[in-house]
């Protein structure tokens, strides 16, 4: 009996899968690793206000892979404001984060058809978000209990419904545990993978003193804007009240803070002498500016009381 166009197509249309893509190398042998087994992959990212698509992009095109960015940044700011499952060594809410993740991934894979949703994580890799009650923790929360797919450490977890219904070969995938990338070196050197960063330094909510500026700053400023986030990664932060003063540290960041200031934002810098730049944002500019002034004398390498300073409106 012959079949009908309608069946032909539909038995030859590839399988296709949806990756969770950092760029690293767990999910690079991710895509490579379903690619072998003739799925169509595409590399899925995100970006927010505390990280960019930079090294996804550069990973996608170095190994041929087509890559989506889609931005979470409202969306991430809210759970870090307010993480249903607390947070890490910093203002890093890792379980939550990667639950925003996968239910937006969840979204696109069901309006637009995907057969899979796949990620790189490596069972005990990552000691809060990758451990086997995390994980399980994760997919009951996204409502995806059995549908994500781990090729790097399939082989030391639960069977998918993907792999159970014959989609992907579950002999082709591989059992890696834990935090050695021995096994992962290995299968890039097998898979022609030759370009990959190294482990990244961890996210940038980890660090203590961006957290602790992060979270001075949502105490006081109840819908930050983009520009605000963008100055925790600037210069010395101090606060009157809601009014905030950014001191830069060297020429570099003092030519960021002229960047980045905005009509309301006022610059005060030392008019004769070299020294920071102080960016004051928020209520209260004119006394803001005299403990600027403070700060901007104390900073400044010049002996004597007297400091004048120029005084700029922000563009």
């Amino acid at each position: 009996m012959k079949l009908s166009s309608k069946k032909k197509e539909s038995k030859k249309r590839a399988v296709r899968a949806l990756v969770l893509f950092s760029g690293g190398l767990d999910s690079i042998l991710t895509a490579k690793i379903l690619e072998k087994q003739g799925i169509e992959v595409t590399a899925l990212t995100f970006t927010s206000f505390f990280f960019d698509s930079g090294q996804a992009e550069k990973s996608a095109r170095e190994n041929g892979l087509k890559l989506r960015v889609e931005d979470i940044s409202r969306k991430h700011l809210g759970i870090i404001r307010k993480p249903k499952f607390g947070y890490g060594v910093g203002m890093n809410p890792c379980i939550d984060c990667h639950l925003l993740m996968l239910k937006a991934a969840k979204m696109i894979m069901q309006k637009e058809k995907y057969d899979l949703l796949a990620t790189g994580e490596v069972l005990g890799q990552r000691p809060m978000s990758q451990n086997a009650e995390a994980l399980k923790l994760i997919e009951r929360e996204a409502g995806l209990i059995g549908k994500i797919l781990r090729p790097l450490s399939a082989g030391v977890l639960p069977e998918t419904e993907m792999e159970k219904s014959g989609l992907v070969d579950h002999e082709k995938l591989l059992g890696i545990s834990g935090r050695s990338r021995k096994e992962q070196m290995r299968l890039a050197s097998e898979l022609g993978v030759k370009d990959y960063p190294t482990p990244a330094g961890g996210c940038i909510l980890t660090d203590k003193e961006y957290s602790k500026k992060l979270r001075d700053l949502l105490q006081k400023i109840e819908k930050p804007k983009s520009s605000d986030l963008a100055l925790l990664r600037i210069g010395r932060h101090f606060w009157l009240e809601k009014a905030r003063i950014i001191l830069g540290r060297n020429h570099e960041e003092n030519l960021q803070l002229k960047k980045i200031a905005e009509r309301g934002d006022l610059l005060a810098e030392p008019k004769d002498v070299p020294g920071p730049t102080a960016l004051i944002r928020g209520k209260r500019k004119e006394e803001a500016l005299d403990l600027a002034k403070e700060l901007l004398l104390r900073y400044t390498k010049k002996t004597g009381e007297d400091l004048s300073l120029k005084i700029t409106a922000g563009s």
